[in-house]
């Protein structure tokens, strides 16, 4: 599944017990059933300019009695789905009742159903705290989800929620098995940029080569000739020069460009690999 559109503006303001706890409230105001043993986890890519980044949840658990520290690490964003809803839906709904975002890319990546998902000492502590009925072994099906993070405004007024690089992940704690996913999300994302435009969606509308350039090599972890890499866009005539140039900018001002679905689809015949 492929969903495309424009985003809105979102605020980051609860933490990620309240999460869960607004999701159960509108799980028993519906009246929906969650299915215990099946859920969706959703990969958030986002891109600054500069870096691609993850969007992970704060996880934190505390002694009631004397406000040790029993957990503190991160979580992709997931949950499980209800009973009446397919895969698909169960995503959507997820990254919208987290971030209130409507009508961005979602595809799924894979699914998982290893033996040792949810057993790790801190993962059963949590399941137990949390309390909703969940099987002690779920399946669950990845999502990579792509949004253009500048039109996005981060308030975290716990730091709760927030874009991490990617660079950082392999040395932070995390929840599950989320680790695993987003590799494997991030392996699916550099396969897929180089032979479909998908990396697109983590731009605004107008961009400029030099962003585009910057976006490619973030996501595959490497450097491009200069020369080189827009002799490769020339050919792509689905990446329109636009009359527009940037302004208030301290360097000479970069002609915009923009992605063209439309364009992209007549020509996908002799659409050419990005493998530069």
């Amino acid at each position: 599944m492929v969903i495309r559109g424009n985003y809105n503006i979102f605020e980051f303001d609860t933490l990620y017990t309240k999460y869960f706890q607004l999701l159960i409230r509108y799980d028993k105001m519906i009246s929906h059933k969650i299915v215990p043993n099946i859920s969706v986890d959703c990969v958030v890519f986002g891109f600054d300019f500069q870096k691609l980044n993850v969007l992970l949840v704060e996880r934190q658990l505390k002694d009631e009695k004397t406000g040790r520290l029993l957990i503190n690490d991160h979580t992709l964003t997931g949950y499980h789905i209800y009973d009446d809803e397919d895969l698909d839906s169960a995503a959507s709904r997820i990254l919208k009742g987290l971030t209130g975002l409507d009508n961005i890319f979602l595809e799924q990546f894979g699914a998982y159903g290893q033996l040792d998902r949810v057993s790790a000492e801190k993962d059963v502590m949590w399941l137990k705290y949390i309390n909703q009925g969940f099987a002690d072994r779920v399946v669950t099906v990845g999502y990579l989800a792509l949004i253009d993070n500048t039109k996005v405004t981060l308030q975290l007024a716990d730091r709760n929620v927030q874009w991490f690089p990617v660079t950082r992940i392999k040395e932070m704690e995390m929840a599950f098995d989320h680790k695993f996913l987003f590799l494997q999300a991030l392996e699916a994302l550099q396969r897929k940029v180089k032979v479909e435009p998908i990396a697109f969606e983590l731009l605004p509308d107008y961009f400029t080569l030099s962003q585009l350039q910057n976006l490619y090599e973030a996501v595959l972890g490497t450097s491009f000739d200069k020369r080189n890499f827009r002799k490769k866009v020339a050919q792509m005539h689905y990446v329109i020069p636009l009359k527009k140039k940037q302004q208030g900018v301290a360097h000479k001002p970069a002609q915009y460009y923009l992605f063209s679905r439309e364009v992209y689809e007549k020509t996908r015949k002799g659409r050419i690999s990005f493998i530069i």
